[in-house]
């Protein structure tokens, strides 16, 4: 079967219709402040611990136990968001958050011992709020069966990436230039005003399916397996962010200049940033698995040569084309969702591959950091190769579960002789584009 699209001639509508999209603007603007924690936290903890302990292998212990808390605790807040609504979930969770964030600085800025930091990271990340999948999940909300939803997907992306732009570069700066708890401080102030601001948006955010919904005992977005494998892809992807944070910044010690560690960061999220824009604006006749796998593919070989470079302005480019890289595979792995999950249960899932992506982060950031104490900088960035590898070939073994399994869909005797199954159609082309996908159709 082939994956490309001739038949259709309209275009994907673009950016400016969708920010058209009615009450969309209402939920953006405050949820790009909130969206900050996820792009200063780990970094901020890095920058302040590595100050007050001198070892990169201790930040990024601690970075670690902050990103494992908030992959684990993730799912659960989307679940929970599912059920009671997203603004239920939030004002609690943004107080929390604020707080546990105080509480860390303080500690590391009063040389506490290494097992207080660890402890005090773990409720900074369990309360990380979850905005970028409550966006997402509020999109597919108001897009449900639309092809706009490929569009929302690439702008959700460069939104998650321009804040890694600014965010990295913003806590670096602080934290350099201010005070080293500078960047701490300013993230969970934004954290703040930002997630208590989204929350106070009531009217976008998807109806609740409450405890005693049937829909929702029905799903759970771990229970389909295409979930469960982009879970692993997204674990590949967090260990690219998380490795590149630590190894870059032990790069820019190593050659004498920390403060080009956040230009260095910002060129490789521009190049994601600016990935996501162009994917966002073109009418795609490849299928999104693969996509996918072209995406990694790309990816895997960029991550290979980060570990030979030992220039700023030689690393800085390779990093932009692996940033480039980055962004195919979030978006179509994202848009995936809305094929492969029922809505009852799409927050859930668009946080558990937030959270593969935090756990993966948190990974990279404790193996590249007992790397580049051992072994130099250069060691750290094997780790986003080993990671991205690893990713690709769970896409290239797995690649028949993201098939979305449409309702009433026929599968001829040929198709059955090649292993396909009623569980695990092959996907048509109108399908992988996410249009007409509920529709029964016949595969040949």
């Amino acid at each position: 079967m082939t994956s490309a699209v001739t038949t259709e001639k309209q275009s994907r509508p673009g950016y400016g219709q969708l920010l058209r999209t009615p009450g969309a603007l209402s939920f953006l603007i405050p949820g790009f402040a909130a969206r900050q924690p996820f792009a200063m936290l780990t970094i901020g903890i890095v920058l302040l611990v590595q100050h007050t302990t001198g070892s990169f292998g201790s930040a990024g212990l601690v970075a670690a136990v902050t990103g494992i808390s908030m992959a684990v605790f993730a799912p659960q807040m989307g679940k929970l968001a599912d059920r009671f609504g997203q603004s239920a979930v939030l004002v609690p969770v943004v107080l929390t958050h604020s707080a546990a964030v105080s509480a860390l600085t303080a500690l590391a800025l009063l040389d506490a011992p290494l097992w207080a930091l660890a402890a005090a990271a773990i409720p900074a990340g369990a309360s990380v709020p979850q905005v970028g999948p409550m966006v997402r999940a509020r999109w597919a909300a108001r897009l449900e069966g639309s092809p706009l939803m490929q569009t929302a997907a690439a702008f959700e992306s460069v939104t998650d990436e321009f804040t890694f732009v600014v965010g990295p570069v913003l806590a670096t700066f602080l934290c350099t230039s201010v005070h080293p708890a500078a960047g701490l401080v300013a993230e969970a102030a934004l954290t703040l005003a930002g997630g208590l601001l989204f929350a106070a948006q009531r009217t976008t955010q998807p109806k609740p399916h409450g405890r005693g919904s049937t829909a929702e005992k029905r799903s759970s977005a771990l229970s389909v397996p295409g979930v469960r494998v982009l879970i692993v892809a997204f674990l590949g992807i967090g260990a690219v962010f998380g490795g590149m944070q630590v190894s870059l910044t032990a790069f820019s010690e190593e050659i004498g200049n920390p403060g080009v560690n956040g230009l260095l960061y910002g060129v490789f999220a521009a190049g994601n940033m600016l990935a996501g824009i162009a994917c966002g604006a073109i009418a795609w006749k490849v299928g999104p698995r693969r996509r996918l796998l072209l995406g990694y593919t790309g990816l895997t070989l960029a991550a290979s040569g980060l570990w030979a470079v030992h220039s700023a302005p030689l690393l800085g480019g390779l990093g932009l084309l692996v940033g480039l890289c980055i962004a195919p595979a979030l978006i179509t792995g994202y848009t995936l969702v809305e094929k492969l999950v029922p809505a009852t249960a799409r927050t859930e899932a668009f946080t558990w591959l937030t959270g593969a992506v935090a756990f993966g982060q948190a990974l990279a950031v404790t193996v590249a950091g007992r790397l580049a104490d051992s072994f130099g900088a250069s060691s750290g960035f094997l780790v986003p190769l080993a990671a991205t590898a690893v990713a690709l070939l769970t896409l290239v073994v797995l690649r028949a579960r993201l098939a979305p399994n449409a309702p009433g869909r026929v599968v001829s005797a040929s198709a059955q002789a090649h292993g396909e199954t009623a569980r695990q159609p092959r996907a048509d082309t109108r399908a992988e584009r996410g249009i007409g996908h509920r529709v029964p159709v016949t595969v040949d």
